[in-house]
């Protein structure tokens, strides 16, 4: 039996704050208790940490990755291995990865293929969601499958035509079986079949540069699918999860749906929340750095975000982490927009993203774990499992210095990608330590996990219904 002892740190969950130790055995929290007291000094164990003023806090679960996605003719640049480690990094302990089903194949040979790409490689643990881009009768009966297996959420696509694509009537039948499958319906929302009108008519204007990509994929076909995926959910019966919104009309529709009560969610991300058009503005064609859907937005949208986190409008901030590497793959998209490859860099950097919100008075301690840690594996089925630190939970645990301050930055990062989304900013608030089931992954920034010591880890159906 292995015994840790966390000692004289603050620890913090969606709940509660307290100065306590915290007892760890064969990889799971056995009890907490305040710091000091007769019971917390009577144990003893083969190793203790000091976290005399640090946050013990439990690792963070990022419930959107994109590991080694084929997209625009490429793969995103983060494999399992690359990415998980990266992950560690930045004090996350879990991620929920996407498992692709391609036109004209079964979602079991998408879950396979993607089970065999991360079995072995990951420094942390994992789980899929199911990507449907296919639906059909046999589709449907997998679903059932899918969900009694541990993979209860399926994402859809109301963008990208020919790709992944799902009309009304597709999204319908898949949100009909999960009202009855108990699976959580995630949804991109943005009106593909009107945004590829626009990216038509701007490329034939001349409109190449990076920055059109946010103003053809406009803020109302975003807002417009959002209320379209609200309404066919409520046709349904079924809960629905619209993924990274972005546009301060979107997160006007999830706050109406909310408010008559019906299972709605949101979830956004720190690039929607720092980064803006300004960036994808940028000369030179840095601007495609900044390139994902949804868009960044006008500066003037992340108030709405801020407001959403606060409120519960939006309930999860996840990073969409996929990469692309400036050098040879954002590049593919020089002199025509539509051809960069979509998505960011950022499961490294989520949890001191949003630490530096805590600092600049956006939100308060508990609530950035709420976001981060605890609202994620509810709202997919792994708490209390993950997301806490309580007696029974796995010990997924980060010491996290709350005054030491860094510099993000692609020389420093551990990310598989050429570039920082968020280069030269200044943060306060870093990881030290992190423990995935009671194992040293980072030790004193040092990392002393390996690949493989990441576990596929089942879930059950959604925590967080109404």
């Amino acid at each position: 039996m292995s015994r840790t002892v966390i000692r004289g740190g603050l620890v913090i969950t969606a709940s509660d704050e307290m100065h306590a130790d915290v007892l760890i055995e064969d990889g799971r929290v056995v009890a907490l208790a305040a710091s000091g007291t007769p019971t917390a000094e009577s144990w003893t164990a083969e190793r203790t940490i000091d976290a005399a003023g640090k946050y013990v806090i439990p690792g963070g679960v990022d419930a959107h990755t994109h590991m080694e996605l084929p997209f625009g003719g490429t793969f995103a640049s983060d494999t399992f291995e690359t990415g998980t480690r990266a992950a560690a990094w930045g004090g996350t302990t879990t991620i929920v990865d996407f498992a692709v089903q391609s036109i004209g194949h079964s979602l079991r040979e998408g879950l396979d293929a993607w089970n065999a790409k991360a079995d072995g490689q990951c420094a942390i643990d994992y789980a899929f969601h199911m990507i449907v881009s296919d639906v059909n009768q046999d589709t449907l009966k997998e679903m059932d499958l899918l969900v009694q297996e541990g993979v209860t959420s399926f994402k859809q696509f109301m963008a990208y035509p020919g790709v992944f694509y799902s009309d009304d009537g597709q999204i319908l039948r898949a949100m009909q079986r999960s009202a009855e499958n108990g699976g959580l319906i995630m949804m991109h929302a943005e009106n593909g079949i009107a945004i590829d009108v626009l990216v038509e008519q701007a490329l034939a204007r001349g409109e190449t540069a990076p920055r059109f990509h946010g103003e053809v994929r406009k803020a109302l076909l975003e807002a417009e699918a959002t209320h379209r995926a609200i309404k066919l959910a409520q046709v349904a019966g079924a809960p629905l999860y619209v993924v990274h919104v972005s546009a301060q009309e979107a997160v006007a529709e999830l706050a109406r749906a909310r408010d008559e009560g019906l299972n709605v969610f949101g979830e956004t991300c720190p690039q929607y929340l720092f980064l803006s058009t300004d960036n994808l503005a940028e000369p030179d064609f840095e601007g495609s750095k900044y390139v994902c859907s949804t868009p960044l937005r006008p500066r003037e949208h992340q108030a709405a975000l801020w407001r959403g986190l606060r409120t519960n409008d939006l309930q999860v901030v996840s990073t969409d982490h996929c990469p692309f590497c400036f050098v040879g793959q954002k590049e593919l998209g020089r002199g025509d927009f539509s051809k960069i490859p979509n998505g960011l860099p950022g499961v490294e950097n989520r949890m001191d993203l949003l630490h530096q919100a805590v600092v600049d008075g956006h939100l308060s301690r508990r609530r950035w774990i709420e976001i981060a840690c605890a609202t994620p594996a509810r709202m997919f089925g792994l708490y209390p499992k993950k997301g806490t630190i309580a007696p029974g939970a796995d010990a997924d645990i980060v010491i996290y210095d709350p005054h030491a301050e860094q510099v993000m930055s692609v020389e420093t990062h551990h990310m598989n990608v050429d570039y920082s989304a968020y280069e030269g900013k200044r943060v306060t608030g870093r990881v030290e330590t992190v423990l995935s089931r009671g194992e040293p992954v980072i030790t004193e920034r040092e990392f002393t996990g390996r690949a493989g010591h990441g576990v596929y880890t089942p879930r059950s159906t959604c925590q967080y219904l109404l």
